[in-house]
């Protein structure tokens, strides 16, 4: 059993990995945003990407700084499958899941334009940004001294394997064939 984590800048294309993988692999997908939706409407708040910061922040203080991350790799072991669990955006989630059996770490990032363009394309409920909003969001999330708190430059460094998603689909999907051959799945 393979469990792959994955980190990202905004629009990067972590959903393109995560469909390659679920579509192509038949990995189990696992979703740290999915868990946060749901505590956010438990609380009543509005879904976006302001309230995942917030209500994510407030788990890892009241638990521990890689809570969010070990309840889905727990929910991923006991599935007994192969999967892929987005997203790590604190150091201290990286550091207790580094020693994890069958762990792999992945990034993506891309040119902040490109990003940009592709986040507009998307249209999710948190996407409605202007681009000052959406580079202010990111540098918010990017550094942190705080292990509770995202610091995705770091967890990037972390990471075992990095993607730049530049490109076309296609050249995304060589650059993840040629990382998951050496998986032995």
């Amino acid at each position: 059993m393979i469990i792959v984590w994955i980190t990202w800048t905004l629009g990067a294309g972590k959903g393109t990995i995560v469909d390659y993988l679920v579509q192509k692999k038949w990995f189990q997908h696992f979703s740290v945003r999915a868990y946060l939706i749901q505590e956010i409407e438990k609380r009543g708040m509005p879904v976006n990407r302001d309230s995942m910061v917030i209500v994510g922040n407030d788990l890892r203080a009241i638990y521990w700084s890689s809570y969010i991350a070990e309840q889905l790799y727990e929910q991923a072991k006991l599935s007994g499958k192969n999967a892929i669990i987005e997203s790590l955006r604190t150091v201290g989630e990286v550091e207790a899941l580094k020693g994890k059996e069958n762990f792999h770490f992945f990034a993506i990032d891309a040119d902040p334009k490109i990003r940009y363009e592709r986040v507009v394309l998307r249209n999710n409920e948190s996407d409605h940004v202007s681009y000052e909003k959406f580079i202010s969001d990111e540098q918010r999330e990017m550094e942190n001294e705080d292990p509770t708190k995202q610091n995705v430059a770091k967890c990037i460094q972390m990471a075992d394997h990095i993607f730049i998603n530049n490109w076309t689909f296609e050249e995304l999907n060589e650059q993840i064939e040629k990382v998951i051959a050496t998986f032995n799945i």
